[in-house]
This record gives structure tokens, C-alpha cells and sequence, in this order.
């Protein structure tokens, strides 16, 4: 795919003005370590919204101070969310603010010098994985080769309702992720230009995890 072509159907590009102002912040090569932390954790929150808006509901007896009625609580298992090192943990972190009761699982992977696939060095997941809905997260979507391994390893572990969440995509890694994966639905925040010749994001904003953490 290209950046002139239509984006695959399960692809979402969250475009509320405030999510949008706060990626732009984010962009900027002068943002400190912890403003770049403290935004990333905000447009995760909000990111959150537009990934959980459909979560099932139940009528359950409540006790207000005047009077009893039915109000509506989540269905069901909760959320998993699900953060590919390590980058991943500065998204994870702005979810959980949202739904604190969220399982975390993590999956480390690391790129073969030789074979230049992603291979797994860590697996952590809740055991009931295949009872709740995995909302896998990472900054960015690159290549697109790294988020197709995790969520196919997840699969395999058993999971079934997956999402996949980044602030940035590249059109590259939105071809490889839908077509490795057409079940799963996309959310990010921006399809930027390409990748250069390094596998960065054009325009983008850098190499997400040093910026969170302050390691360049």
C-alpha cells in the first residue's frame, strides 16, 4: 500500500483534535524526556476511548442514596493489555489509567542480524488470555514484521478478540500487519509519509523508546 491509496477497512485513525495537538507536541525534536512521556501517557488514555467503546455491557441491581435501579457494568472478562518491549509500556501505562483493572502480558522480541526477523526472547501473559479481549500496543508500526509476530505468538497462547494500538504507522507496516492479520482491527494516530532506508517513520518523531526513556 501506498500513502495515495485507501487504508485497509480494520484500520482506524483516531483523529480527535486533541489527540492530534498532543502528537504534535510529541513530534517536535526539542520535547523533553518527560514532556514526550507525559503525552504519550495522555493520548494512550484518550486512545483508549476509541478502543473500548464497544465493550459489552450488563444490567446489574445497584443502591443509589434514594432508590434502587438496574445500571449498566461491564460484561464479562476485562481488558488484557498487552505491550511489546519496551517501548510498548509508555502505551500501556496511559491505558491503565483509564481501566486500572486491566491483566498486562508482555512479549519481548528482538531483531536477528542475521535473518533480520523478529525473534522472542520474553512471553508474560495472563493464563485466562483467551477469555478476554488483548489489546496489543507499541508507539509505532514500523515494518510491520515485529507486531505481526507478537500477535500471531498470541494467538497461539490462546487469545481470540485481538486489537492492535501504536501513536504511528507507517503505510509499510499497515500493508504487512492487515495482511498478516486481516481479523484483527488497527488503531493509530497517524499514517505518516514512509520509512526511510533505516526503517524510521517519515516525518515521525524519532525512536519512540529513547525518547520515553531518555537512553539518546
Amino acid at each position: 500500500m501506498t500513502p495515495t491509496q485507501a487504508l485497509p477497512p480494520q484500520v482506524t485513525v483516531v483523529r480527535h483534535p486533541l489527540v492530534q495537538h498532543k502528537l504534535t507536541l510529541m513530534r517536535q525534536k526539542d520535547a523533553s524526556t518527560g514532556e514526550f512521556r507525559r503525552l504519550a501517557r495522555e493520548i494512550s488514555l484518550l486512545m483508549a476511548y476509541e478502543l473500548t467503546r464497544d465493550l459489552p455491557l450488563e444490567q446489574t441491581t445497584i443502591e443509589t442514596p434514594l432508590e434502587t435501579m438496574q445500571a449498566p457494568l461491564l460484561a464479562g472478562k476485562k481488558l488484557c493489555i498487552v505491550s511489546i518491549l519496551r517501548a510498548g509500556d509508555g502505551i500501556a501505562e496511559g491505558m491503565l489509567d483509564l481501566v486500572p483493572s486491566a491483566r498486562v502480558g508482555h512479549i519481548g522480541l528482538y531483531r536477528d542480524p542475521a535473518t533480520l526477523k523478529p525473534v522472542e526472547y520474553y512471553l508474560k501473559l495472563p493464563e485466562d488470555i483467551g477469555e478476554r479481549l488483548v489489546i496489543v500496543v507499541d508507539p509505532m508500526l514500523a515494518t510491520g514484521h515485529s507486531a505481526a509476530v507478537a500477535i500471531e505468538r498470541l494467538k497461539r497462547a490462546g487469545a481470540t478478540q485481538l486489537r492492535f494500538a501504536c501513536l504511528l504507522a507507517a503505510p509499510e507496516g499497515v500493508g504487512v500487519l492487515t495482511a498478516a492479520h486481516p481479523d484483527v482491527p488497527v488503531f493509530t494516530c497517524s499514517v505518516d509519509r514512509e520509512l526511510d532506508s533505516h526503517a524510521y517513520i517519515r516525518p515521525g518523531l524519532g525512536d519512540a523508546g529513547d525518547r520515553l526513556y531518555g537512553t539518546k
